[in-house]
């Protein structure tokens, strides 16, 4: 399959197959990333594809995992391609590692995969360096882009600054009900809420959570994705993320956008990048973090919105890196 941007085959720049779809509702990272750059690629003359039947000029790894949702074409047929095309030129993105969810096959399969790139792109320094010390080789061509959203989608515009008056509403929202993505934390704010702990402040919970979870005081709301999601994230004031050894994510990046600072778990992996320039850490007591931030609020919020990540920005430096892989 192709798509087909309005623009004729002879002004076409170049011909870009990702190996892997979008995936629509609330999903992962990878899916929302693909979705951007499919549409900035399209708006600067490349033709995206999702097989390798056809000639192409760049391949860009997504995921090495066969049996992921949304897999366009695999490890198996994109070296065979190369054996058969070798001016082809490959871009490996790298947004997983083991110590995310605990797993132990993560980065054995990244390390494989990365032997056939001609260029990779790690989603954050902190993930750059988690691979340089088990495998990664920094000598070899490679770049750290940070992940962005859709600014037509995710943007302040609209997003009331808390006043000081009413309650202090903080969000959280994950599309995955992993463990690791910090709902130990989220429980302890609940928990707090419920006892009176935390007076002034509530919990909104969008998304999904272990089954077992029982909450007490917090507002919770099914998953969601796009203008409604934006459209919660926009009524709340500051984002709480307890994801732990999280290569980049979006659930941050999506919240920062609307105008939401950050209270961030210091050993969030790459969301600590984000949080040092808008945020407040914490390792044990997040009660302080939560009463840091109200503070400091005013003053989070400026930095944030002096320097919003962006999806545009992103999709300029991959769009820049595949012009690089063609010159």
């Amino acid at each position: 399959m192709i798509m087909r941007w309005p623009f004729s085959q002879s002004k076409l720049v170049g011909t870009i197959a990702i190996g892997m779809r979008p995936v629509s509702g609330p999903w992962g990272g990878s899916s929302v990333f693909v979705s951007q750059f499919e549409t900035f690629l399209g708006r600067r003359a490349y033709a995206v594809r999702y097989d390798l039947k056809k000639p192409t000029d760049v391949i860009v790894i997504i995921d090495p995992r066969d049996d992921l949702q949304g897999k366009a074409f695999g490890m198996g047929e994109i070296i065979a391609y190369k054996k058969a095309h070798p001016a082809v030129k490959i871009m490996h993105r790298i947004n997983e590692c083991d110590q995310r969810k605990g797993t132990a096959f993560m980065d054995k399969l990244l390390a494989e995969a990365n032997q056939q790139a001609d260029f990779t792109v790690f989603i954050s320094e902190w993930l750059c360096k988690y691979h340089a010390d088990k495998w990664f080789d920094v000598s070899r061509p490679h770049a750290v882009v940070y992940n962005g959203a859709d600014p037509a989608v995710f943007n302040p515009v609209g997003h009331r600054a808390w006043n000081g008056m009413e309650p202090f509403r903080i969000e959280t929202h994950h599309w995955s009900d992993n463990p690791m993505k910090g709902f130990d934390v989220y429980q302890e704010v609940d928990g707090l809420l419920a006892d009176g702990k935390l007076p002034g402040v509530e919990l909104w919970v969008i998304g999904r959570w272990p089954a077992d979870i029982r909450w007490k005081a917090a507002r919770t709301f099914p998953p969601a994705h796009g203008h409604d999601l934006a459209c919660l994230i926009r009524q709340c004031h500051v984002c709480l993320t307890a994801s732990r050894w999280e290569p980049c994510g979006m659930h941050h990046v999506e919240a920062a956008q609307c105008g939401l600072p950050l209270i961030y778990h210091e050993d969030g992996g790459g969301i600590v990048e984000a949080g040092k320039r808008y945020g407040v850490g914490y390792k044990e007591d997040v009660s302080h973090a939560i009463l840091e931030c109200q503070r400091r609020y005013v003053e989070l919020r400026r930095n944030l919105l002096c320097q919003l990540p962006s999806g545009d920005r992103m999709c300029m430096e991959y769009a820049d890196i595949v012009q690089q892989l063609l010159s």
